[in-house]
């Protein structure tokens, strides 16, 4: 049995908050290069231009990327042979979205109540925390800091079976189709397929975790994934919405065992910003 004291994970996070607000992700920097290349117009080639000089000077500056940085949304996948110390996990994971966001100067996002009073609390807490148990020794944290112009684009729908990949195809396609330039484009769309209807939607949004450069691992899915892409560049929406090829950096599909009724399907949608950090103790 392995002993791992939760304020590890509490700095951990508080460290990973401030870096992924700051510094984009090479492989989506990569892909914004490549997206540019392709295009043909000059208005899109320039949007794709000033958006890899943010990603510049934000890097060069420690400033963040977006002035939304976002809701945090935590995975933890805590081995089996893992005794955590301490104190609470839930309160150390808290802690350390809290003192990232204070202490790294990012914008507090997230309302007490999501109606009424609609107080801000002041730290960017509570961030979402899903927890796993897993075989072996060691804690995996997956951190994602979430905008909310794409969030907000984002759906469900419970499909009929008969429905099929056609269906689906659609869905996928109508979303991102009414997302259009609200979603600050190029975007990534993860799209998550099977499981109930809660589950579908942690489906598309643990999608976007994934490498850009990393297919489904079932054949028929990478190729809708490819498929979709080159539908959703057809949609004409371009780079920051302004027409062109550059839409959608990368689809991206996770999907899971359903019931024989239902063909569950959720689109989570995330702008060029897709900030995300894993790290392993």
């Amino acid at each position: 049995m392995r002993e791992i004291d939760v304020s590890v994970i509490e700095e951990r996070i508080r460290e990973a908050c401030g870096q992924i607000a700051v510094h984009a992700d090479e492989t989506i920097v990569d892909a914004l290069k490549k997206g540019a290349a392709a295009e043909e117009s000059g208005r899109a080639k320039a949007a794709i231009g000033m958006l890899l000089e943010n990603a510049r000077v934000a890097a060069e500056k420690n400033i963040p990327l977006c002035q939304d940085t976002g809701m945090a949304v935590v995975w933890i996948h805590a081995g089996q042979e893992v005794h955590l110390t301490g104190g609470s996990l839930q309160e150390a994971v808290q802690r350390g979205i809290s003192r990232g966001y204070r202490e790294h100067y990012l914008r507090a996002s997230v309302v007490a109540d999501p109606l009424f009073d609609r107080r801000n609390t002041g730290d960017n807490t509570p961030g979402v925390v899903y927890c796993d148990i897993v075989p072996g020794d060691q804690v995996s944290i997956e951190l994602m800091a979430k905008g909310f112009g794409s969030e907000n684009m984002s759906r469900i729908a419970m499909l009929k079976p008969a429905d099929g990949l056609d269906g689906v195809r659609s869905f996928v396609l109508e979303t991102v189709r009414l997302a259009g330039p609200n979603a600050c484009p190029p975007m990534i769309v993860g799209v998550g397929i099977g499981g109930t209807f809660d589950y579908a939607a942690v489906l598309a949004k643990r999608a976007l975790l994934r490498p850009l450069q990393e297919e489904n691992a079932d054949p028929r899915y990478a190729g809708l994934e490819r498929d979709l892409e080159a539908s959703i560049q057809e949609l004409n929406i371009g780079p920051l919405g302004l027409h062109g090829k550059t839409g959608a950096l990368r689809v991206l599909i996770e999907t899971c065992p359903t019931h024989i009724a239902g063909l569950p399907c959720a689109v989570n949608i995330c702008c060029h910003a897709c900030r995300h950090a894993r790290m392993v103790i």
